[in-house]
C-alpha cells in the first residue's frame, strides 16, 4: 500500500470587520452595540451583582470573562463573540448609565479611537 499525498491549501480567513477594514474601534464597538445591545444590559446585572456582594472595585475585563463562561450566546456583527478592543467602550458606556459606579470601575485614556 503506498502513502497517500494530501494537497492542503490553507489561506487566511479574513473577516471583513478585522482592523484592515477602515472603521475606527469607536465606530466598529457602535454598530456592535446596535447588534447585541444584550451585552451591555448583562453586564449591568453583572455589575449590580458585585455592588450586591460588596465589591469595591470591579474589572471589565472580569465582566467580559463571566459573560463568556454563562453565555454561549451567539453576537452578530464581528468575528470575535465579545471583543477585547471593546471592553473599554463598554466600561464607559456603564459609567454614563451609572455615574454611582465611578470609583469601581478604572478608566485611563483611550489611545486608539
Amino acid at each position: 500500500m503506498t502513502p497517500v499525498q494530501l494537497e492542503l491549501s490553507i489561506e487566511p480567513i479574513r473577516h471583513p470587520d478585522a482592523h484592515g477594514d477602515g472603521l475606527s474601534i469607536q465606530e466598529r464597538f457602535e454598530a456592535f452595540h446596535q447588534l447585541n445591545p444584550w451585552i451591555l444590559e448583562q453586564l449591568e446585572v453583572l455589575t449590580v451583582d458585585c455592588v450586591d456582594r460588596g465589591l469595591k472595585r470591579v474589572g471589565i475585563g472580569m465582566l467580559f470573562e463571566v459573560l463568556r463562561w454563562q453565555y454561549g450566546r451567539a453576537t452578530q456583527g464581528e468575528p470575535w463573540k465579545l471583543n477585547n478592543d471593546f471592553r473599554s467602550r463598554y466600561a464607559r458606556r456603564l459609567l454614563d448609565l451609572h455615574p454611582e459606579w465611578s470609583s469601581l470601575f478604572e478608566t485611563r485614556r483611550i489611545r486608539t479611537t
